[in-house]
């Protein structure tokens, strides 16, 4: 039996559009993105929010827009964002007309729900009008009622018909720079939608496992549901939905990818479970760990393991390494090589210390990278 190399990740070729200036799809790093829960009406509100998600990482930002007094406020609210806008549009054409003409970078929709050729059509010349992509989103709990008669239920099948039905409208009308999502809050539908639309289109795809629940539980569904395409090279841009802050969305996105090489940002920390060979308590140290390190965007590994068993060898492989030993002495590494050791006193604000100065050599690395005149900034590509 022939197997695949185990870290060979083979992205599907598709196309790629932008969502203003973020490229997705084609060779472009897969983005993170989540969506405001704040009434979109109030700007101040809605603002800070973004805010809070451009500094967790996101790469783009959807925002609601059920009403005129949200697509009115869609001109501050894409003024003041440092990422791309995309309104989430339902049922009323005039909605996205709004959302186009108010700054929105892409429109969140489905073609068929906006009602006739000639609306389809409206929408479609606003998009070109002010630069806007699309997404199609097909979601396993609103298929369209002739679709259940003919299946009797929401099914893979379905999913990719309404999908392909969308996407003509829109290519009918000469408009090829949207994304699709099939979403389904259960995972094997929603695994088995994106397969089949991957292999019947070649644009983008937008992933998530639709309402995956709180943040434990979505998580761990999200990156089960998302873990085998992404795994299988399917997926161009990703939202993890979860009954939680915004920014727990954009951690556990950037998470999944980090798992599967796919994108780095921040630093990695690989920890061990504990036990009653641990040196110093492995997980208040971790738990101490990321929150003072979340400010750190640069990509780096950092392994914490509390003994001699795994310790030196998980420390070969990182950019720092902490392995605990006797007498409350602890080995430090430092580019897999030991180095130096600390005590339990000094352990956290060190390896804080170590972080931050490897962070800065990394940057600095990167931009001398970058004033040399090399083809790609490896840093700002990864992260």
């Amino acid at each position: 039996m022939s197997v695949r190399p185990y870290r060979d990740i083979q992205r599907r070729k598709c196309r790629q559009i932008m969502v203003g200036d973020v490229p997705v799809g084609g060779d472009a790093p897969i983005s993170v993105q989540s969506m405001t829960n704040t009434l979109t009406s109030d700007p101040g509100a809605t603002i800070d929010q973004i805010r809070r998600l451009e500094e967790a990482g996101a790469d783009i930002v959807r925002v609601s827009c059920p009403d005129e007094d949200s697509t009115a406020a869609m001109r501050e609210i894409c003024r003041a964002a440092n990422v791309p806008i995309v309104a989430d549009i339902h049922f009323h054409y005039k909605r996205a007309l709004e959302a186009a003409d108010a700054g929105a970078a892409c429109l969140r929709i489905n073609p068929g729900n906006i009602g006739s050729a000639e609306r389809v059509r409206e929408v479609v010349r606003a998009a070109k009008a002010n630069g806007c992509s699309m997404r199609i989103g097909v979601n396993a709990g609103s298929l369209e009622r002739k679709l259940l008669e003919r299946y009797g239920e929401p099914c893979p099948e379905a999913m990719v018909e309404s999908a392909l039905n969308h996407a003509k409208l829109l290519e009918d009308n000469d408009f090829h720079e949207f994304k699709i999502s099939v979403k389904a809050s259960d995972v094997f539908l929603a695994v088995a939608a994106y397969q089949g639309l991957a292999d019947a289109i070649d644009c983008p795809l937008h992933l998530g496992i639709t309402e995956a629940g709180g943040l434990k539980s979505g998580t761990v569904k999200s990156s089960i549901g998302m873990g085998m395409l992404l795994w299988a090279g399917l997926g161009d841009t990703i939202r993890v939905s979860l009954s939680a802050e915004p920014e727990e969305e954009v951690k556990a996105g950037f998470e999944i990818l980090k798992s599967l090489g796919l994108r780095h940002r921040g630093v990695q920390i690989i920890s061990c479970p504990s036990c009653a060979r641990q040196a110093f308590p492995v997980i208040k140290t971790v738990e101490t760990l990321e929150e003072r390190l979340a400010h750190i965007t640069t990509p780096m590994s950092l392994s914490i393991i509390g003994c001699v068993v795994n310790g030196p060898g998980e420390a070969r492989e990182t950019d720092i390494g902490l392995t605990g030993g006797g007498r409350g002495n602890h080995m430090v590494y430092l580019s897999g090589v030991t180095d130096h050791k600390i005590t339990d006193e000094t352990l956290v604000d060190h390896i804080v210390e170590l972080v931050e100065a490897k962070a800065k050599e990394l940057e600095a690395e990167a931009e001398a990278a970058e004033a040399a005149g090399e083809p790609e900034n490896t840093l700002k590509a990864a992260s």
